[in-house]
């Protein structure tokens, strides 16, 4: 099992500078997660919370404030903390197991070791059987799994996951999501979700941070006291998916899915598996 990681995020501001002018992105960010604690990030185009998950990584500096994992301040990226994007970034060219090794290239495991743990991951994420299957031969969902596999197999203190079940079908993203709760429960780290999926949201985590644009700042913490597993059709599930709904006011249902810059550069290889 993993070591489960404490986060604390103080006064964090984050500007970018567009056309010689200062661009504020986040504001005022102040935010502890509990070693152990699932925590959901929801919010419209623009609040920042895809940036401010890239910060916790270390994929971005260049901030004001302090972003600390068990009191240290994060710089740059590392081993203790593991990351899935929306796409699975899996290279075609390698197989299942060989694509989940890639997360353990600077590891100080043996070999013997090595095979171990991806085994023990592949068996976690439901795909043993699939270990000499290629990227092509998967299903979407079945790539995802791959990719938190991926992630996992360095027993990471934190796991972030940035929109990871948003270009999937319905069926196939609420598989995930059950699935993605027995990881957590199984491995006991610590997991941030970002998602514009109010439900997704209020379904996984122990609390649900609602930000607001332009600049990105929390506009509330939304405790989720419901035991698992959760029913979505009760009363007392809507009743908490409501009161995070009622954060957005004016916004439209839409303004909830984030779309990727179109300029957007691609991150280095380097950055894709950064755990």
């Amino acid at each position: 099992m993993a070591h489960a990681g404490t986060l604390d995020i103080r006064g964090l501001n984050k500007q970018y500078e567009v056309k010689g002018q200062p661009l504020p992105v986040l504001q005022d960010i102040h935010l502890t997660i509990a070693p152990g604690e699932f925590v959901s990030i929801v919010g419209t185009s623009g609040c920042g919370k895809s940036t401010l998950l890239r910060l916790v990584i270390g994929l971005e500096e260049g901030y004001q404030g302090e972003i600390l994992l068990d009191g240290t301040r994060i710089k740059g990226t590392n081993l203790n903390r593991g990351i899935v994007f929306q796409e699975h970034r899996l290279f075609p060219w390698l197989t299942v197991e060989k694509n989940i090794a890639l997360g353990l290239l600077n590891s100080d495991l043996t070999e013997g070791q090595q095979r171990a743990t991806i085994r023990e991951h592949i068996e976690l994420v439901g795909l043993t059987g699939f270990e000499k299957a290629y990227p092509h031969q998967l299903s979407g969902g079945m790539s995802q799994r791959v990719a938190i596999a991926r992630a996992l197999v360095n027993r990471p203190d934190i796991l972030l996951l940035d929109e990871p079940f948003g270009a999937l079908d319905a069926m196939t993203r609420a598989h995930l999501q059950q699935e993605l709760h027995r990881i957590w429960q199984t491995e006991g780290i610590t997991m941030i979700l970002v998602t514009h999926d109010v439900e997704e949201a209020v379904y996984l985590g122990d609390k649900v941070v609602v930000m607001e644009p332009r600049p990105g700042r929390i506009r509330r913490t939304v405790p989720v006291p419901l035991a698992h597993p959760r029913d979505r059709s009760s009363y007392a599930f809507t009743t908490v998916k409501d009161s995070v709904l009622r954060e957005f006011g004016e916004h439209s249902a839409a303004d909830l899915a984030e779309p990727p810059l179109k300029n957007e550069r691609p991150e280095p290889a380097s950055w894709q598996f950064a755990v």
